[in-house]
């Protein structure tokens, strides 16, 4: 496994109320100031949450196997990681599933077109660390990348692809002008409606690839 294994996960962390949330404040008062707002909190928290759950499972899985007799150990170590993965990734998929059909957005989101920079910055991290989804998929990333022997710099693409894939919308109104008036509720909708069922594929392919690792790790011993 190497970091472009993880990056499709980044779309599950926006895919939904984070990109509509996007697409509101590209259309704010001030859409530029506002947008970066946004991105700002967002990578906050998918910096720390990532890091956090990269820390953790590297504490508990223990230094890699430098002589043979820590080869059992080690391999222990990382199938008790893969199985914990691939529960969160069970979990993920049914709390997306769930939350499928739960379209539109809170009440207070919709004070977003009148947003300013700090508004947005809050409002990035509120939504990022409230979300279960999100929370699930920064806690596989980061013990799937740890339990591999990542080194912390391999996340670094996931927190970009994601915060790329927020800017979607203030890319669209920079580079489309007027035309991203028509532009923006298509995406709007797109990520309220049919969001869930990229996040299902994707989720699947990930857990495709841990039950595959727990294979090869019981092949080895």
């Amino acid at each position: 496994m190497n970091f472009l294994t993880i990056l499709p996960l980044a779309v599950v962390m926006v895919a939904g109320t984070q990109l509509v949330a996007a697409v509101l404040l590209a259309s704010a008062n001030r859409p530029r100031a506002a947008s970066l707002g946004f991105l700002g909190g967002a990578a906050a928290v998918v910096v720390g949450g990532v890091t956090l759950s990269w820390l953790v499972t590297r504490l508990l899985r223990g230094p890699t196997a430098e002589a043979e007799t820590d080869v059992a150990r080690f391999q222990r170590a990382a199938t008790w990681i893969d199985w914990v993965v691939l529960a969160l990734l069970v979990v993920l998929a049914v709390v997306v599933y769930l939350r499928r059909r739960k379209t539109g957005l809170p009440r207070w989101v919709g004070r977003l077109r009148r947003a300013g920079p700090g508004d947005a910055l809050r409002t990035g991290v509120l939504l990022f660390v409230t979300a279960p989804t999100d929370d699930l998929t920064m806690a596989a990333v980061g013990a799937s990348a740890a339990r591999h022997d990542l080194a912390w710099w391999h996340l670094l693409p996931f927190v970009l692809l994601t915060l790329v894939l927020l800017a979607l919308p203030l890319l669209t109104l920079l580079l489309a002008g007027r035309r991203a008036e028509h532009a923006l509720p298509r995406i709007r909708n797109w990520g309220d409606r049919h969001g869930w069922v990229i996040s299902e594929v994707v989720i699947a392919f990930f857990a495709l690839v841990t039950v595959l690792d727990l294979v090869q790790v019981t092949r080895q011993r």
